[in-house]
C-alpha cells in the first residue's frame, strides 16, 4: 500500500466509508501487530497494543493533519503503548520464589491492629483510673508526687525548700504516698 493510497483511504475513512476503514485495517494492520510483537510482548498484550493502537486512531482519525504518514503514526502509537505495557509489567512480577512470598509485612495485620488498639485503650484506661485514685490521695501527698516527677527531676534540697519538708523525711513519706495509692488502686482492681 502505497502512500498516496493510504492518505485517500485515511479521508475517506473520516468520512465514514466503512470499506475504506476496512481497507486501512487490512493494509497496515500487520504492520501495528509487528511493532507489537517486536518488543516482546505476550499474544494478549500484543492484541491489547493493536486494539489500543487502532482505537487511538479512531479518535483522531479527524485530526490527522498528513494522512498519507498513518503508518508511521500507528507505527508510533503501537511503540508507545508497547513500552506502557512493559513498563506497567515491571512493576508487578509474578514469582514463585518462597522468599518473597513469605517475606513478613511490615504493615500491621487487622489483627495485630485491633490488639494494639485495645492495648492503647487499655492503657488509657489505666491511666485515667490512676490520675483518678491520685487525686483522692491527700494534699500534701499529690504536691510531693507532682514534685518528684518533675522533668528533669529536682534534688532534695530543691523539693525540702519548696514544700517545707525536712530532706530526711522526703523518702520515708514518698513511700508513704506510693504505698497508699498503690492501695487504692489495687482495692479498685487496677494493679
Amino acid at each position: 500500500m502505497d502512500r498516496a493510497d493510504v492518505g485517500a483511504l485515511v479521508r475517506s475513512a473520516a468520512g465514514g466509508d466503512a470499506a475504506a476503514w476496512r481497507s486501512l485495517v487490512d493494509g497496515l494492520g500487520p504492520l501495528v501487530w509487528s511493532v507489537a510483537r517486536s518488543h516482546g510482548l505476550s499474544d494478549a498484550d500484543a492484541h491489547e497494543v493493536y486494539q489500543t493502537a487502532w482505537f487511538r486512531f479512531a479518535q483522531n482519525l479527524e485530526r490527522i493533519r498528513e494522512p498519507e504518514k498513518t503508518g508511521a503514526w500507528l507505527a508510533s502509537t503501537a511503540r508507545n503503548e508497547s513500552l506502557k505495557l512493559l513498563k506497567a509489567a515491571r512493576r508487578w512480577t509474578p514469582t514463585d520464589d518462597p522468599h518473597l512470598l513469605d517475606r513478613p509485612s511490615e504493615d500491621p495485620t487487622p489483627e495485630e491492629s485491633v490488639l494494639d488498639s485495645e492495648e492503647a485503650a487499655d492503657r488509657s484506661e489505666r491511666v485515667r483510673r490512676l490520675w483518678q485514685e491520685f487525686e483522692e490521695l491527700g494534699e500534701r501527698c499529690r504536691q510531693l508526687l507532682r514534685v518528684l516527677i518533675a522533668s528533669p527531676p529536682p534534688s532534695y534540697q530543691e523539693v525540702s525548700a519548696a514544700l517545707g519538708i525536712a530532706v530526711g523525711s522526703i523518702g520515708p513519706m514518698r513511700q508513704r504516698c506510693l504505698r497508699r495509692l498503690r492501695a487504692r488502686l489495687e482495692s479498685r482492681g487496677t494493679a
